[in-house]
């Protein structure tokens, strides 16, 4: 039998070839294609060997230090999360935007009744989220759950600071009314940085990247019919909006926390005027029109 004789030319044929005879074909395609980037990206930035046992070492350490969540938040990073997000959610106009999930979701939240409090220890400034789910000929969408979770006034996640935060701490699904409405109570949201750890940290602070998140609430709403949608709300006039580092802000998903002195909407919501509000149109597509 004849040996290949490999060469930098041939290569990345040769490894292509390799993958030929996989059964399944989308593996095949994803693992073609991931040989001849993978090859194209080395050949352009020409690598030393120590710069690659570094690299190696790179996202070695991540697993050992990290696991998944270390590879999640450099996919962040990196905004290939942004990128895949975008790719899934190609929704028709009107829609409203998705943006990514993040690392901090966590399923089973306790269900509340509309205008309950998420906020457990009643820490930071209260407002009000309201708005109503429609689709995308205005048509109001009842029964519709609002899967939500935040951050509180101190950038703190419920799983990050177990000790001191009440579990499902800002956490809670609703489900809208007749009209299609939500609302429920909560706390103005806070920035965050720290949230990565050694080794991406050590990479973003080697390039001059700001390791922080503005302010923002996560949202997953979802109705028989309708295409799940998973956003986030983030708070105007932060000053880190243009600095994601998750690359997950949107302008159109960018609301500003209304002072309402009017005590007729503050009865609405079952709270005093004045108060805060976050005000949150969502508009779902439909199966069929995706």
């Amino acid at each position: 039998m004849a040996i290949v004789e490999f060469s930098e030319e041939n290569l990345v044929d040769v490894v292509v070839d390799s993958w030929s005879k996989t059964p399944d074909d989308r593996l095949r395609e994803v693992m073609t294609s991931f040989t001849r980037h993978l090859h194209a990206f080395v050949r352009e930035v020409e690598p030393t060997s120590d710069e690659w046992r570094r690299g190696i070492d790179f996202l070695g350490q991540i697993g050992q230090r990290t696991g998944d969540h270390g590879f999640m938040i450099l996919s962040d990073a990196m905004g290939v999360s942004s990128l895949v997000d975008a790719i899934n959610n190609r929704k028709p106009a009107g829609a409203t935007e998705s943006s990514v999930l993040g690392p901090v979701y966590v399923p089973g939240a306790p269900a509340y009744e509309l205008g309950a409090d998420i906020s457990l220890n009643h820490e930071g400034e209260p407002c009000v989220v309201a708005g109503t789910v429609r689709d995308t000929d205005g048509n109001p969408v009842s029964g519709a759950q609002i899967d939500v979770w935040q951050a509180d006034d101190q950038g703190r996640y419920d799983t990050w600071a177990p000790d001191a935060l009440p579990k499902f701490n800002l956490r809670g699904l609703f489900t809208t009314d007749e009209d299609g409405r939500y609302w429920f109570r909560s706390v103005v949201p806070h920035s965050y940085g720290g949230l990565v750890e050694p080794p991406v940290n050590d990479l973003l602070e080697a390039t001059g990247r700001p390791v922080i998140r503005p302010a923002h609430i996560h949202l997953i709403a979802g109705a028989a019919g309708y295409q799940p949608l998973t956003t986030q709300v983030y708070i105007e006039g932060d000053p880190d909006l243009d600095n994601d580092f998750a690359f997950g802000v949107k302008p159109s998903l960018v609301r500003p926390v209304l002072d309402i002195q009017d005590a007729g909407r503050a009865a609405e919501f079952g709270v005093e005027a004045p108060f805060r509000l976050i005000d949150f149109d969502i508009v779902l597509a439909r199966v069929a029109t995706a």
